[in-house]
């Protein structure tokens, strides 16, 4: 069994949204963190507007989705959370192991070998198999492939589209968070390994952005040895502070919001940062004065000794 999880960095994230519906509209959102050994929830508050009718549900991947019925005219969501995470980097307390083959996985696992809209992996069987067939079967080939991706694939702020699927960006040879976790998991299946889109929030713990972004992640899981690993191809370096929202089979599954009827996002702002315990509550104004990350020091505090909750 691994070890029982230290929480010893406080993170604030969430998301602040607008949207503006001229006639009946519904919203989907997928904006709180899902239970993870590698964080837990201390407290969250999710404000849907002026009391907006809504109701929550748990989705076929196991996300927690609410269904909104937006008002006439102007909207506003926010959601924001004080998490209590791990200092210690992607899948440093999960134990490796051997693929399993297609007739001995788990029934449910089987989805996540399958080509899907954005993981199109049918049209990248021959591809994948020039490249990495000859890397050792497992978790060697969930890394070349990630590493191939991060040096052969270019990272373009803001050149994201809805429509491009993993071959796509192939072709292209650049994109952005999101294409780069839709071919991670379209090569991943390739080989009849389990793999799945995640979306996030990830601070810059240890590991400064210069640009300042804060956004949504996308980066993948792939099961192997009875575990799903984090790989994620557009840093391709084990990342501190991962806080997963949602999983599925691509970005269809993994979307903060799907509208329905006539409405439109008209603003979006993201946060994930690292904070002093105590010192900051949900619901404060944004004060990125008192954040402890974009720096290459990770700065740990004593870990939690209450009980915190997912």
């Amino acid at each position: 069994m691994p070890p029982t999880p230290k929480f010893d960095l406080t993170l604030r994230v969430g998301c602040s949204l607008g949207y503006e519906a001229t006639g009946p509209a519904w919203v989907l959102l997928n904006v709180q963190p899902l239970p993870a050994r590698n964080h837990a929830v201390v407290f969250q508050a999710l404000a849907l507007g002026n009391n907006l009718p809504a109701d929550e549900f748990t989705d076929s991947h196991g996300n927690r989705v609410w269904r909104v019925r937006l008002a006439s005219g102007s909207n506003a969501i926010r959601h924001d959370a004080i998490i209590a995470a791990q200092s210690g980097p992607d899948n440093h307390d999960v134990p490796s192991g051997s693929p399993v083959s297609p007739g001995e996985l788990p029934p449910e696992l089987l989805r996540y070998t399958l080509p899907s809209r954005y993981c199109d992996s049918d049209k990248l069987s021959n591809f994948a198999w020039e490249k990495f067939g000859r890397i050792e079967h497992g978790l060697p080939r969930v890394r070349a492939i990630s590493r191939w991706l991060h040096e052969n694939i270019e990272y373009r702020y803001g050149s994201g589209r809805p429509d491009l699927s993993a071959w796509d960006v192939l072709q292209r040879g650049y994109g952005v968070c999101r294409d780069f976790a839709h071919l991670a998991v379209a090569l991943n299946r390739t080989f009849n390994l389990p793999a799945r889109y995640v979306t996030g929030h990830l601070a810059d713990i240890g590991f400064p952005d210069p640009e300042n972004h804060m956004d949504f992640h996308a980066y993948g899981e792939v099961h192997v040895g009875g575990n799903w690993h984090t790989t994620d191809a557009r840093f391709h370096v084990p990342r501190i502070g991962r806080i997963k929202i949602s999983c599925g089979a691509d970005a269809v599954d993994g979307a903060f919001s799907t509208i329905y009827g006539g409405a439109t996002l008209t603003y979006f702002q993201v946060w994930a940062y690292q904070v002093p315990r105590g010192a900051v509550g949900v619901g404060d104004p944004l004060d990125f004065s008192r954040r402890l990350d974009n720096t290459t020091m990770v700065r740990v505090e004593e870990p939690y000794s209450v009980e915190v909750r997912n």
